[in-house]
């Protein structure tokens, strides 16, 4: 099992509002396993990743990831998950635009003591040969379109090696072509690197592009 979430909550103050995001949530993903969250907008979904990657504690219950249960770790150990176990692809893609395409996607690598620059560059360029923008490591990102940016965004996720990827939204700024054309990549990464893929999305026409799909609404499965 690469995640375990159980009997999870956690809850927002808005001004004088209180939110209920997740109440009492379970789930469970296997390794290799490709599967979207789908739910319309405040459902709960971007806050389940945030707390499956460790970007965010809960108020109560566990997130286990590979055997691991992240609520007793501090927070240098949540950074260590983070950086070795977990991949994130964001919707607006959050490349820096003053690093070019092969800085983007090694900056994930950049405090690690444990590779060399050697292997640093090595993991980078086959990342962007994965992708399929080997030719584009010099590239800037406000050169790139919509679906390229996305593809940096992608090798970035994946030059750490991790078991699990998690991406908000991937497809959410991109034409119906482009979107199936990175729900194609991301299925060919998770088959050739065998990565575990969850996703959340609220695009009703991915669901027959993904081997499991969870629904979420108001804080709970359905």
């Amino acid at each position: 099992m690469i995640v375990e979430v159980k009997n999870l909550f956690k809850t927002y103050q808005l001004g004088e509002t209180k939110i209920e995001a997740l109440r009492g949530l379970n789930l469970s993903l296997e390794a290799g396993e490709f599967t979207a969250l789908i739910g319309a907008s405040g459902s709960g979904k971007s806050t389940l990743l945030n707390l499956i990657g460790c970007l965010d504690r809960p108020d109560q219950g566990e997130v286990i990831i590979a055997g691991q249960n992240t609520s007793t770790l501090s927070e240098d150990q949540l950074s260590e998950i983070r950086n070795l176990r977990i991949g994130y692809i964001f919707q607006a893609f959050n490349l820096i635009p003053v690093l070019s395409v092969f800085e983007n996607v090694e900056l994930p690598l950049v405090l690690r003591t444990d590779i060399t620059a050697a292997q640093r560059k090595e993991r980078v360029l086959r990342a962007l040969d994965d992708v399929g923008l080997g030719t584009f490591v010099n590239h800037w990102p406000n050169k790139l379109s919509g679906g390229q940016r996305q593809r940096v965004a992608i090798a970035r996720a994946l030059v750490t090696e991790p078991s699990l990827i998690l991406a908000d939204e991937p497809t959410a700024n991109l034409d119906s072509k482009t979107a199936n054309m990175i729900i194609d990549l991301l299925l060919e990464m998770n088959k050739k690197r065998n990565v575990t893929f969850l996703f959340c999305s609220h695009d009703e026409k991915l669901i027959n592009r993904v081997q499991k799909i969870i629904r979420i609404s108001d804080g709970k499965l359905v």
